[in-house]
C-alpha cells in the first residue's frame, strides 16, 4: 500500500503497541498524525499536494492507528475492478477517521472527493489539505441550498471522473441511526447516472472530542472497519436504493458490534 498498489481486502497483521502509545495511546496517535497534517497543509498552501500524496499520506495515518494499537480491516474493495468510471459512495458517518483513510484503500482505484460541511474548508491549517481535495462544500443552514450544491457541484466532479463519498447522516455519530439517512446520496448518483456504491464503516476508535469533534481520544480497543456492498442495480427508486444501502450498512454493524 505505500507504493499504491491495490488491495481487495485488508486486515492489520499484528497490532504490537510500545509501553508509550499503550499508556498514552491519543498522545502517541496525535503525535504521529499532526506531522502529517502540518506536512500536507504545507504542500496545499504550495500547490504540491496532489492525489499520489493524498493516498502515501493517508497509509501514514493508517500506520499511526496501528501502531497504537488499533487494528484496521477494509472488506470487498475488488468490487471496484468490476465498476467503470466513477461513482457515489454512499455510507454512515462516525469519526473523522473516514476522511484520513479512505483515500489509502480507494485512491488506487480512483479519485474520490467528499461532501463536506462548511467548517472543515475553515479550520486552521487542516483548510488547506481540504481545499487541496476539491471537495462539495455545504452550510448545513439551508438544506434547500445543500441539496443544489451537491447536485450541481457533485455532478461536475462526476462528469470530470471523481467518484464522490456522501454522508447522508445530518452528522457525525457513534450510533448509526436509519431516520436521519436521507436520500441525498442516491439522488446525486440518480442525476449524474453512475453507480451507487454502499460503504459502511465502524470507525469510533477515533472518538469525537467534546471541545473540538474531529479531535477526540483515541480507544485502542475498538478496531477500525470499512466494507463496500454491491453496486446497486439502477432503475431502483431513491427510497428503495436508500433503504438498501441502510440494510446493508446496519448488517455490517451488527456483525461488528460485539453481542
Amino acid at each position: 500500500m505505500e507504493n499504491g498498489e491495490k488491495v481487495v481486502q485488508y486486515s492489520t497483521d499484528t497490532v504490537q503497541a510500545g509501553w508509550f502509545a499503550r499508556t498514552f495511546p491519543s498522545l502517541a496517535f496525535y503525535s504521529k498524525v499532526t506531522p502529517v497534517v502540518l506536512r500536507n497543509a504545507r504542500a496545499a498552501r504550495r500547490g504540491r499536494f496532489d492525489r499520489a500524496m493524498w493516498r502515501s499520506e493517508s497509509v501514514k495515518v493508517l500506520r499511526a492507528f496501528e501502531h497504537c494499537g488499533v487494528s484496521v480491516s477494509f472488506e470487498n474493495l475488488g468490487v471496484l475492478e468490476r465498476v467503470e468510471g466513477p461513482c457515489v459512495f454512499v455510507g454512515n458517518h462516525m469519526s473523522t477517521a473516514e476522511t484520513f483513510l479512505l483515500a489509502a484503500f480507494v485512491g488506487p482505484y480512483r479519485p474520490i472527493t467528499f461532501v463536506v460541511k462548511r467548517q472543515l474548508v475553515e479550520y486552521p491549517v487542516f483548510k488547506h489539505i481540504m481545499r487541496a481535495c476539491d471537495p462539495v462544500v455545504v452550510g448545513r443552514e439551508n438544506p434547500k441550498d445543500d441539496f443544489r450544491v451537491v447536485m450541481e457541484d457533485g455532478c461536475e466532479r462526476l462528469r470530470s471522473g471523481v467518484s464522490v463519498v456522501v454522508f447522508p447522516q445530518r452528522t457525525r455519530s457513534a450510533r448509526f441511526s436509519p431516520d436521519d439517512f436521507n436520500t441525498i446520496g442516491v439522488k446525486l448518483a440518480r442525476r449524474a447516472g453512475v453507480p451507487i456504491i454502499p460503504l459502511a464503516l465502524k470507525t469510533d476508535a477515533w472518538s469525537n472530542g467534546r471541545f473540538l469533534k474531529d479531535f477526540g481520544p483515541l480507544v485502542p480497543g475498538r478496531p477500525v472497519h470499512f466494507a463496500l456492498g454491491a453496486p446497486l442495480p439502477s432503475g431502483l427508486r431513491d427510497r428503495d436504493a436508500n433503504q438498501a444501502v441502510i440494510d446493508f450498512i446496519q448488517s455490517k454493524l451488527n456483525e461488528w458490534t460485539p453481542a
